[in-house]
């Protein structure tokens, strides 16, 4: 069965957002609802506040697909990684957790994937040839393959490693906020992490999502790469038209 609409459920690190999508504009129908990630973001806080987002939205009783994007590694509906959420979603059954408490069938999907389909399906990515690296920086660093429009799921770029630790320690979005980085400070440990990355893959295009993306000319411009870097056109809602997408194809 096709559908035209779905719900999209994207959880991140600080904030869970929520929304209806229209499937063939890949656009937002609904006011984009959020609330604050619980903190310690243990299962059955997060549950909760998923089933918020879902009544503000009045869609808790919906027949529409719903899907969640997550910030961890999903394999076959398990979560196997935490980094910035509660350290009981390893090894978790996550998508059975999330169906039995909301009472009905989901899509689930890490969320830098999720917003990689948006941008490969509707946005910036749309039409491109080769390998485009989605990365998002926000709280942490999330990553998204798309060969020729097929997603590669579950690359985790954020945990390279710089010094023994998480390079998404150092370069994510929070990490300016955190330590009052200039731009041109930030950009300098941008540099480092998109070189690397496009030395070891030889992209065809880089774009940049989460919520940083709403400031391109502050610090693209500033990156010296081979390869294009442009931002993402859904910013901070690709993981919810995204995880929508793939909701409605039945994923």
């Amino acid at each position: 069965m096709t559908t035209s609409r779905a719900i999209g459920v994207d959880i991140g690190g600080t904030g869970i957002k929520a929304g209806i999508v229209d499937l063939d504009k890949g656009e937002l129908i609904s006011s984009r609802v959020r609330v604050s990630t619980p903190e310690g973001a243990e299962p059955k806080d997060v549950l909760a506040a998923v089933q918020q987002v879902l009544e503000t939205l009045e869609v808790a009783d919906s027949d529409l697909p719903l899907g969640v994007a997550f910030p961890a590694i999903v394999k076959r509906g398990m979560t196997l990684s935490a980094a910035n959420i509660s350290p009981l979603w390893v090894n978790f059954e996550a998508e059975k957790f999330f169906e039995s408490g909301l009472g009905r069938d989901i899509t689930f999907v890490n969320d830098a994937d999720a917003a990689g389909v948006a941008e490969v399906r509707h946005g910036a990515a749309r039409g491109q040839q080769g390998l485009t690296i989605l990365t998002t920086l926000g709280t942490g660093v999330g990553s998204a393959f798309l060969y020729e429009g097929v997603l590669i799921p579950n690359t985790e770029l954020g945990h390279l490693k710089r010094k023994d630790k998480s390079i998404e320690k150092w370069m994510a979005y929070s990490a300016k906020e955190r330590e009052e980085l200039s731009w041109k400070q930030w950009a300098k440990r941008l540099q480092e992490f998109y070189a690397h990355v496009e030395f070891i893959f030889s992209p065809d295009l880089f774009v940049v999502g989460g919520g940083v993306s709403k400031h391109p000319d502050e610090f693209l411009p500033l990156l010296d790469l081979k390869t294009p870097i442009i931002p993402a056109v859904h910013r901070n809602a690709a993981g919810i038209i995204g995880a929508a997408s793939l909701a409605g194809d039945g994923h």
